[in-house]
């Protein structure tokens, strides 16, 4: 296991992402937010876009898990093997890269962008949104298996908190990999959960990091 993931056992991961068109949608911005998580436990941060991720890699001591989200639709979360190769330069010490078999921009497969990667010596999250996911993602030789994409794929149903099922198959049925559970971890319940479940981590990000819905969660439960 490499000391980097074992690091991050039974812990706790903050995602440091805002975009384009919000108020804190500013690289120096999100480096104190990964910063103020620092301070607050995190073991990790998980970050988009090239200018974040330096930013705060600048700024923190924890290991970074770089992404880099381009378009909106079909893959996009660090969709080719450039964008993944710019994140390891931008200071990424883990590249997350859709892990869904829908076609890559760049024409390559899945698998053929992971062997590159691994060829490079990068250590690799697949975000997974199916158990088919994470198949292939054990097959291909990524470092990490994570629930990241579960509930946006269209292969599952969108859940109202973790994809707790499709965390219990990953665990069962990859016994010998780290599998971290990513998406909608809202409370502190939720983190205890997932790990009790048998999460190598728990990535929790708009719970902390996105106060504009953490607002809105509250003025709903005000004004009902």
């Amino acid at each position: 296991m490499h000391p980097i993931i074992e690091s991050v056992r039974g812990k706790l991961i903050v995602s440091c992402q805002a975009y384009p068109g919000e108020p804190l949608r500013h690289p120096e911005t999100m480096a104190q937010m990964a910063l103020a998580a620092e301070r607050g436990g995190a073991a990790a941060i998980r970050c988009q876009g090239l200018a974040d991720i330096s930013a705060i890699k600048g700024q923190v001591e924890l290991p970074v898990i770089g992404l880099w989200k381009e378009g909106h639709e079909g893959v996009y979360i660090t969709p080719t093997l450039r964008h993944a190769r710019a994140c390891v330069m931008a200071g990424a010490d883990i590249v997350a890269i859709d892990a869904t078999s829908r076609p890559r921009p760049d024409g390559l497969t899945f698998a053929q962008t992971v062997a590159a990667l691994k060829e490079d010596g990068t250590l690799v999250m697949a975000d997974c949104g199916s158990l088919a996911d994470a198949q292939q993602a054990a097959d291909a030789g990524c470092d990490i298996l994570s629930t990241t994409l579960a509930g946006y794929t269209g292969d599952r149903v969108k859940t109202d908190g973790p994809d707790f099922e499709l965390l219990s198959q990953m665990v069962s049925a990859f016994p010998e990999f780290p599998v971290f559970c990513e998406g909608r971890i809202h409370t502190t319940e939720h983190a205890r959960q997932v790990i009790d479940a048998g999460a190598w981590a728990a990535v929790v990000g708009t719970a902390i990091t996105h106060p504009t819905t953490i607002t809105s969660w509250f003025r709903g439960a005000v004004e009902g």
